[in-house]
């Protein structure tokens, strides 16, 4: 499953009015007209004993504050509309004026605790009630169910402790709540700015191994605060001192994935960088380098926060420009917030002794921000971090109702001369690209620019006849599409990129790059665009049998070899053909597992922990050309081996339990004797690689104690790549997950 499959969002229910909205005594706004009529998305799911208690504080401000746009008016989107909000951003400061709203924000590891202690402390420490809370959490819950089917009730838990604990001087709507398995993050307003909230969207990405587990990664959200954008970002980027590369791979993974749909439908999503203030927080796991544990801690007690922050890994990957580009953070003047013992103010007791370091950082980027304070709370012990706060003066464009009517007046009139008047032209910088060897998921991106002439123009890349998309899955265009004003240009990105879903047809020539785009004008012509190039063959994507028969690596063979095996019939093994000397497994497979129990099999964390990018790119590298020492003379990290094994599996376009035994797996599950009896059913090389995995894995529950993987750990992460669903070859539903699961688990416990 995806990671944002995993996510939990709720806020923006349907279907009251601003008049319905009352104040219910504890600082938050109640839909007092849908009593009774809990809505299904938000609420009948939550079968949790506070159910009640939480009902009020579910319901606070939903429609008020993230339908706001859509209660004043059902807007309509065309060229006109488009052509005159476009005038209107241009024009903005003639009707707007800055005005400052004090936003507190936050951020709080709580290590999977619930919560144990009163947050005024954290919250409502400053004497004035601020206009807008963002209020980040991460390590909400550590359980292995909530890491793999991704509920948990400790998000009530802290929704509730933390809706208690705002300032007291205030009433609150809540915007928006948006959850990824621990990570979460929480929207609040007073009252009376509720209004003037709109366009709110919430996003999540998940950085966790393969993109899919969402133990780590980002939760962010948007909106217009009167007519200033703002996005707000919750993340926890991948821990240990000497993964750094990985936070900054996490961090832009984030950025380049978080996408925001628009009001306007014909606008393309919004990224991160597209708003006018980006607030940042969250479990940024940048540690302290080259200094031993007792130096740092000498540095704390002599409070040199400023000899010791020239050692932290973020302002040195910031300086380099690795990170955080164009941001800013405020001074260091309080001590690390992690790591401590549990209960207490003193720094980690445990084994491993880890040195303090400043995890928890709050960043910022925009104009007329001011901050006012940024600090930890001691006071708060529950966890083995401390909270982080910040609060900022932000200057807000505010309309002019008067002058913005105006304004809107003089583009009118303006615009009613010009209508009509020309044809829109645009001219095109490249027609025709070229991306020369492709490989398995590596982006490649070529670029062109669009420049308008006189006329306002509405451009959109369209499908040709009897297509469903204007492009081919392997390519993408960003952006899509768009509105230029007269002689102003933009420039268009064409991304390349072949996954799971379209690397078989294009190993066996049933696809190839190649394609042609429409480039259409709103009352203008179209444009063509030609798009070539070559894939390199990869044992990604490619079927079990086929690599079987693949005594040689897949790129040293001729290509037309390469499409008669990926074509060859999945039952072929066994029809009696003489095909030469297939092997038992596939070598690809065996390379993979044979690096990771000559280097892994203690490994903490493996199959938990994400690799890095390009390491994935030399492991693919050296499977397709079977240059087998690779891996060990690169001395690649084992979390990068074992994320290309998952990727494997995951790519197959038939999996190891073929879909047409999927079924019958489920309904053995819990019978070891059944199940083995469905497996022995299973096409010979496909028997054979699952054996071979099962056996694997027993090698890795030898050396739990070391890895602290178990049973249930690696029986989730293996059921849902071995066994997908037939019908849909997407996620499997939690009830069949859960099967999935059992299954496998009675290879991994059981003799095989």
């Amino acid at each position: 499953m995806s990671a944002a499959a995993g996510s939990r969002e709720r806020g923006s229910a349907g279907g009251s009015h601003l008049d319905d909205l009352r104040p219910n005594g504890k600082g938050l706004f109640v839909d007092q007209s849908s009593r009774g009529h809990d809505k299904p998305d938000n609420l009948l799911t939550r079968q949790t004993k506070s159910k009640s208690a939480m009902t009020d504080m579910v319901r606070s401000s939903t429609i008020m504050v993230s339908d706001k746009a859509h209660i004043l008016s059902m807007q309509k989107f065309g060229l006109r509309d488009t052509i005159v909000k476009s005038h209107l951003v241009q024009k903005e400061e003639d009707y707007t004026y800055i005005q400052n709203f004090r936003f507190f924000v936050g951020t709080y590891n709580v290590n999977g605790q619930s919560p144990k202690e009163c947050l005024r402390p954290w919250l409502s420490h400053s004497t004035q009630a601020p206009d807008v809370y963002c209020v980040g959490f991460q390590e909400l819950d550590l359980s292995k169910e909530a890491f793999f089917f991704h509920d948990t009730p400790k998000e009530e838990e802290w929704f509730k402790a933390v809706s208690e604990s705002l300032h007291p001087n205030a009433k609150y709507a809540k915007v928006k709540l948006i959850r990824l398995v621990g990570i979460m993050l929480l929207l609040y307003v007073k009252q009376e700015h509720a209004a003037y909230i709109s366009e709110v969207e919430a996003e999540t990405v998940g950085t966790g191994i393969m993109g899919r587990m969402g133990n780590k990664g980002g939760v962010a959200i948007r909106f217009q605060f009167h007519t200033t954008s703002i996005c707000v970002v919750n993340s926890h980027l991948a821990a240990h001192t000497e993964e750094y590369e990985r936070r900054n791979q996490d961090y832009k993974d984030i950025c380049s994935r978080m996408q925001f749909c628009q009001v306007d439908p014909s606008l393309p999503p919004l990224t991160i960088s597209k708003h006018d203030v980006i607030l940042w927080l969250g479990d940024l796991n940048y540690r302290i380098e080259e200094l031993d544990v007792e130096k740092v801690k000498k540095l704390i007690e002599e409070k040199a926060f400023q000899t010791l922050h020239a050692y932290d890994q973020l302002k040195i990957q910031v300086a380099a420009k690795a990170v955080f580009e164009g941001f800013t953070e405020g001074e260091l003047t309080f001590q690390p917030t992690y790591k401590y013992d549990t209960g207490s103010d003193e720094w980690d007791t445990s084994e491993k002794c880890r040195a303090p370091a400043w995890c928890d950082r709050i960043l910022w980027k925009g104009k007329n921000i001011t901050q006012l304070s940024y600090q930890s709370h001691m006071a708060l012990k529950t966890s083995d971090h401390k909270p982080v706060s910040s609060e900022f003066d932000i200057g807000v464009r505010v309309k002019n109702e008067n002058l913005y009517r105006k304004t809107l007046e003089e583009i009118i009139r303006s615009l009613d001369k010009m209508e009509n008047a020309n044809i829109p032209s645009v001219s095109l910088s490249k027609r025709e690209f070229c991306f020369q060897d492709v490989k398995y998921m590596q982006l490649q991106v070529e670029s062109f620019t669009i420049h308008n002439g006189q006329v306002p123009c509405q451009f959109e890349f369209i499908n040709k006849p009897d297509e469903e998309s204007y492009c081919k899955q392997w390519l993408n265009v960003n952006p899509s599409r768009g509105f230029l004003l007269p002689e102003s240009s933009i420039e268009i990105e064409l991304e390349v990129f072949v996954n799971k879903t379209m690397a078989t047809k294009l190993n066996s020539g049933e696809d190839k790059i190649e394609d042609i785009l429409v480039l259409h004008l709103d009352r203008g012509k179209d444009y063509f665009l030609s798009v070539s190039g070559n894939y390199l063959p990869s044992c990604f994507g490619t079927p079990i049998h086929t690599l079987c028969y693949m005594r040689e690596p897949i790129l040293d063979l001729p290509l037309e070899t390469v499409r008669e095996l990926t074509l060859m019939p999945l039952w072929t093994e066994d029809d009696g053909s003489q095909l030469e000397n297939p092997m038992e497994i596939p070598k690809e497979l065996w390379m993979m597992v044979d690096y990771l129990y000559r280097n892994a099999v203690q490994q903490e964390d493996l199959f938990q922990q994400p690799g890095l990018r390009l390491e994935f790119e030399k492991i693919r590298d050296s499977l397709d050309t079977g240059m087998i020492d690779t891996l060990d003379i690169l001395s690649i990290n084992n979390h990068s081996v074992a994320e290309a094994l998952l990727l494997f599996l995951e790519s197959l376009p038939e999996p190891i339990i073929c879909y047409g035994a999927y079924h019958n797996c489920l309904e053995c599950s819990g019978n070891y004797t059944a199940s083995k009896q469905v497996i022995s059913t299973l096409p010979t090389f496909h028997r054979n690689v699952f054996y071979y995995l099962m056996a694997f894995l027993q090698e890795l529950l030898k050396n739990s104690e070391k890895n602290h993987l178990d049973q249930n750990i690696l029986a989730s992460i293996f059921g849902s790549l071995l066994l997908r669903n037939p019908s849909s070859h997407q996620k499997l539903e939690m009830a069949e997950k859960k099967k999935a699961q059992e299954f496998i688990h009675q290879f991994l416990c059981s003799s095989l």
